[in-house]
């Protein structure tokens, strides 16, 4: 098969669509698409989020220092392409959208409770590396729905209609 040079631009696809969840110092609750997110460590279980500094949720997230990953499937689709045009400086996206929150069992942070696994996080570090600032957060907590989670607890990724 002959190559050729391809958009280095997001060159490892495909991955799981997030939205990760935040909140501000003042209580303030947003959630964000974040197209930068994977598994950076499993002994201590960590992962990481790319955001861009200009983005609404950055700030809330470096100073709370937390975060929740929220993988969605096929059922929240219209939730997700919401909240990922709109930015919440332009309107209460969540409230119009609707959105399901539910506290953290660990960090103060909200998860979205319609998507079918939460992971709470608290940042341990970050770096910038260009565009993104890349937080690296330590999996305090997970949430799966209990239809995706087997005897010894692991998630069945294979049960999700990921979009």
């Amino acid at each position: 098969m002959e190559k050729q040079e391809a958009n280095k631009k997001g060159a490892i696809q495909p991955m799981p669509k997030v939205l990760v969840s935040c909140r501000g110092l003042d209580g303030e609750d947003n959630a964000l698409v974040v197209g930068y997110c994977g598994n950076c460590s499993y002994a201590p279980p960590m992962v990481m989020i790319g955001i861009v500094p200009t983005r609404y949720s950055y700030d809330m997230i470096k100073k709370s220092g937390c975060f929740v990953v929220n993988i969605v499937d096929k059922r929240y689709k219209e939730t997700f392409d919401f909240l990922g045009k709109y930015s919440k400086r332009d309107c209460n996206k969540l409230a119009d959208m609707k959105v399901n929150l539910e506290d953290g069992k660990v960090v103060n942070a909200p998860i979205l409770s319609d998507c079918p696994v939460n992971i709470e996080c608290t940042v341990v570090d970050s770096i910038m590396t260009g565009s993104h600032e890349m937080f690296i957060g330590k999996v305090e907590y997970v949430h799966a729905d209990s239809n995706l989670v087997d005897e010894e607890g692991n998630i069945d990724f294979t049960k999700i209609a990921f979009i």
